[in-house]
């Protein structure tokens, strides 16, 4: 699991490889993630907004944007949590993904709470050792 805080919201997040849905032989590479975000603060926060940069093994760089996630803006009150799962496909057997979330307060203070890296890794991965 990869752990991050920012103005006392937690974003934690595990990554999961799909063997199911994905076909090497097509340089087709899928993975899961459950996130859980909690609100470790004495403010209710909503979380607006989403931005992703995943990057593949070959260095090809895709950003996503876009309102909420999983067609949901979430509000945490202080000591809530709320957790989602959602998915990436690569053409490379691995890579790693890096974000954020736009959140704002009940009185309308926007702020950026990070998204730690995480590894995308496959079994299809050869690991070399430096």
């Amino acid at each position: 699991m990869y752990s991050q805080t920012t103005s006392a919201i937690t974003v934690s997040v595990t990554p999961y490889f799909i063997e199911e849905q994905s076909a090497p032989d097509q340089n087709q590479y899928v993975w899961a993630y459950h996130v859980t975000i909690s609100n470790e603060g004495t403010q209710t926060v909503q979380l607006l907004n989403r931005y992703w940069q995943i990057t593949d093994a070959n260095g090809h760089v895709e950003e996503v944007r876009g309102p909420g996630v999983v067609g949901e803006q979430p509000v945490l009150e202080p000591g809530a949590s709320y957790e989602y799962t959602s998915g990436a496909p690569l053409a490379t057997p691995s890579g790693i993904m890096v974000g954020s979330y736009e959140m704002a307060t009940q009185e309308g203070e926007r702020f950026e709470v990070a998204i730690p890296a995480f590894s995308l890794d496959s079994p299809y991965e050869q690991m070399k050792v430096n």
